[in-house]
């Protein structure tokens, strides 16, 4: 597969939310490069899978976009300002990462929801505004409210985390396989809402997912990383998904090999 550069015809006349130029990372410890030479634009309404083995950096490079992590080499954009001059906190209310492993720090689900909200200066009744409005949507029990993170299943845990991201109304969300945990139904049903959110907020959607027709079936573009470089970035109508899995499935047998 070549690396193709191909944006929606919707989207020439707009600017990028985030632009990626030239990213690379390297291990300060023994120079092995993780990530090379990645350039992608990322656009409103945008929904982007990134897909590709185990070590092949998708997870970093969500890492990246909103600074836990800091290139080697090259620059990140946010609508048109290098992330660099943008206070951290500020950066990551627009620009909202979930983690695969979430934690409730210790508190209630009650508590973990409105948080995020509190630290922003909401008001008490807008608080309680969001989270009842995020948790009917993604059907989140009232049941859950007074549990800890002990009493929750991972599956569970991980739906109260893309919740409290969604409470903030991020211009861009990063979900590091947002599904691994959740049972069939809930996950099509999390990615039906996320589709929704995508169209009519605008809002930027970018996920690593390992289950190739969950990438399929929800993104509207796709980003292919092999051993950190850019082996495709399509819209997910030219994939060749067969092509795609086979190729994802020798990466994966390599990588296997290497690791015995």
């Amino acid at each position: 597969m070549t690396p193709e550069k191909k944006q929606d015809t919707a989207h020439h006349q707009t600017s990028p939310k985030l632009r990626l130029k030239e990213v690379s990372f390297v291990l300060p410890i023994d120079s092995r490069s993780l990530l090379e030479g990645i350039s992608i634009d990322i656009f409103s309404g945008d929904r982007l899978a990134i897909v590709g083995s185990s070590g092949a950096g998708k997870t970093l490079l969500l890492r990246l976009m909103n600074r836990l992590e800091e290139p080697t080499k090259g620059a990140i954009d946010f609508v048109g300002r290098d992330i660099r001059q943008i206070f951290p906190q500020q950066l990551r209310r627009s620009i909202v990462l979930v983690p695969q492993e979430s934690k409730l720090l210790g508190m209630t689900v009650a508590q973990t929801l409105a948080y995020p909200l509190t630290l922003m200066g909401l008001k008490p009744p807008e608080i309680q505004q969001r989270v009842d409005r995020w948790c009917a949507r993604l059907h989140i029990s009232s049941e859950w409210m007074s549990r800890n993170e002990m009493q929750l299943s991972v599956g569970q845990r991980q739906l109260v985390a893309i919740a409290r991201a969604l409470v903030m109304q991020p211009q861009v969300l990063l979900l590091d396989e947002p599904t691994s945990a959740l049972d069939r139904g809930r996950s099509n049903y999390l990615l039906e809402v996320l589709k929704e959110l995508s169209v009519a907020d605008s809002m930027a959607i970018v996920m690593t997912n390992h289950q190739l027709d969950v990438a399929r079936d929800f993104s509207s573009r796709v980003l292919y990383l092999q051993d950190g470089k850019v082996e495709q970035n399509s819209l997910a109508s030219e994939v060749n998904w067969i092509a795609l899995q086979e190729a994802l499935a020798r990466a994966e047998l390599q990588a296997a090999r290497e690791w015995d």
